[in-house]
């Protein structure tokens, strides 16, 4: 529907459409002539909507702050599924993971040649030289937060150690390229410029998300791409960027039992660093790390 000038601005402001976001939306318009792919009005965030993503980011970061001591050798993940389920409750929020499309655990647990997905469970027990991903998405007040860390468990290997290093590199660069008015592209050719200079892959298949108002939002993001292609991003985007990078190649597949581990196909390791970023006026704010 068409909104006129004096007509109350679509973001919820309460201000008249000209002096709150026509510019905006005149300039998104420019760029679509021009042949850019553009976001729609559902993947700009209202102030409202923003604060509300950002509290629930703040809650995401700490429960992951929560659990990172308990993460070590020794430790069964099926437990640390559980502290993480129970802080999360006793912080007022809600583990968006569990019963998630049918997933059965609150968080995601990740070791080695697990790229993503993995299912906490009683017998997985962290070994010396494992390194782990931790995964966790938090409801706050119906809004999300999502990130994820890496672990080194013990006396980790150069190799690994080096492959969790340039991970945590490909996520700051894809950030520090994410810019307003720039495009997905430019951050995706910076990852995968860092990865492949390091000698690794990016998993192709799977990839960030708009979050916030939902678990899984538009648009897909993903970590390869040329720069000035992809959608155009703007002041208001909520999204992901959680690079997979392997060691070896980048093929993956599913497990076919649980319908839910991602595995690399050469059986080597696999890490992941995942922020929650909004796109600002000049910049971006990570929300959840």
């Amino acid at each position: 529907m068409k909104i006129g000038r004096n007509d109350k601005c679509w973001c919820g402001s309460g201000k008249k459409y000209k002096g709150c976001h026509m510019a905006f939306d005149n300039r998104i318009k420019d760029y679509r002539s021009r042949g850019f792919q553009v976001p729609n009005h559902q993947m700009i965030k209202t102030p409202e909507q923003i604060e509300g993503i950002r509290q629930a980011g703040r809650k995401n970061t700490m429960v992951l702050d929560y659990i990172t001591p308990y993460v070590k050798a020794g430790a069964n993940t099926a437990e640390l599924d559980r502290l993480i389920e129970a802080y999360t409750r006793e912080i007022g929020c809600i583990p968006a993971c569990l019963g998630y499309e049918g997933y059965p655990k609150s968080v995601c647990i990740s070791v080695d040649d697990i790229v993503c997905h993995g299912i906490p469970a009683e017998d997985y027990i962290l070994q010396e030289g494992d390194i782990v991903n931790v995964d966790c998405t938090t409801i706050y007040n119906g809004y999300f937060g999502d990130a994820s860390r890496m672990f080194c468990i013990g006396e980790v290997s150069e190799e690994k150690r080096k492959l969790v290093r340039v991970t945590k590199e490909c996520l700051d660069l894809a950030l520090e390229n994410t810019r307003p008015w720039g495009t997905l592209g430019d951050m995706q050719y910076a990852c995968n410029k860092h990865a492949t200079e390091n000698g690794y892959t990016i998993v192709r298949e799977i990839g960030g998300h708009g979050c916030g108002v939902k678990f899984h939002e538009e648009p897909w993001v993903g970590h390869i791409g040329e720069p000035g292609t992809g959608i155009l991003l703007v002041p208001g985007m909520t999204f992901t960027i959680e690079p997979m990078v392997n060691m070896g190649g980048p093929d993956v597949f599913q497990d076919e039992d649980d319908g839910w581990t991602i595995y690399t196909v050469d059986g080597m390791p696999s890490a992941q660093w995942e922020y929650t970023i909004l796109v600002t006026e000049d910049g971006t704010e990570v929300l959840s790390y």
